[in-house]
């Protein structure tokens, strides 16, 4: 029988561990101890969800069940491989990092990997979130299956390249949409107008998308074929050619993916 997780040691205190502690609190899961580089990080995460904290990576508890490393790609590597402990279940929460990272370090480790965005004033409801998870034995999959269920509606066990390509599905969906919307909110800006002014348009195409593919719904002048609109469009970024290279291009890849739907 599996044995249940009790206690949970959040190595992390950024945007995505603050919202991770605080939906484990809330869903009755006992978070021991945060760990951050930052004291004011790690105490003002701690306080909210009754843990104690520490700043001193030889300080990590090593009495926890599971060890949730809520960290930036960049240092993961370099945490695990300063932190000691090797008992209990040590998993990360990145789409793009391999779970055998920790295969040299302990001989339980998996993936608890929440795909959305966070930042740490924002409240999300876990519910929606998708997680993937996967470990490296049937026990600590039922073990982290437990634990996404208890946050989320929505749990997919995946390997390691399913991962990667839902990270990167994320990153043409959120990251570069949002680079976009940077691009429209300084060109309405050049003509004083406020960013506002689309948030129908952006809302009324992402009602679309809970019904209907992205590609039934794709409008706009590459979708049509309207060369003379295009044109224009390619000749008012003049003064601006690093965005007139992204239109050209997306304008592109529309008209190739009209072609092959």
């Amino acid at each position: 029988m599996t044995q249940p997780i009790q206690h949970i040691v959040l190595i992390g205190a950024g945007n995505l561990a603050t919202q991770l502690g605080l939906a484990l609190h809330r869903n009755g899961l006992h978070v021991a101890q945060v760990y951050s580089r930052t004291e004011a990080s790690a105490k003002k995460l701690a306080q909210q969800i009754d843990a104690n904290f520490t700043t001193d990576l030889t300080q990590i508890t090593p009495t926890a069940d599971l060890y949730i490393y809520a960290l930036t790609d960049a240092v993961l590597a370099e945490v695990i491989n300063k932190i000691s402990v090797t008992n209990g279940l040590h998993v990360h929460t990145a789409g793009s990092m391999p779970m055998a990272v920790f295969a040299h370090k302990t001989s339980n480790f998996g993936v608890l990997y929440p795909f959305q965005t966070f930042t740490k004033n924002k409240l999300v409801d876990f519910t929606e979130i998708p997680f993937f998870i996967n470990a490296n034995s049937a026990e600590n999959i039922d073990k982290l299956s437990f634990i996404a269920h208890k946050l989320s509606k929505r749990v997919f066990l995946s390997n390691d390249e399913d991962r990667e390509k839902v990270h990167l599905s994320g990153v043409f969906a959120c990251n570069f949409t949002n680079c976009l919307y940077t691009i429209a909110e300084k060109l309405l800006a050049e003509q004083n107008l406020p960013f506002d002014i689309l948030m129908p348009l952006i809302t009324e195409t992402l009602e679309k998308l809970k019904e209907l593919s992205p590609s039934d719904i794709q409008t706009g002048p590459a979708q049509r074929g309207d060369q003379l609109v295009i044109d224009k469009h390619i000749k008012l970024l003049e003064q601006h050619p690093e965005w007139q290279a992204v239109y050209e291009l997306l304008t592109q890849t529309i008209k190739i993916n009209k072609t092959i739907k």
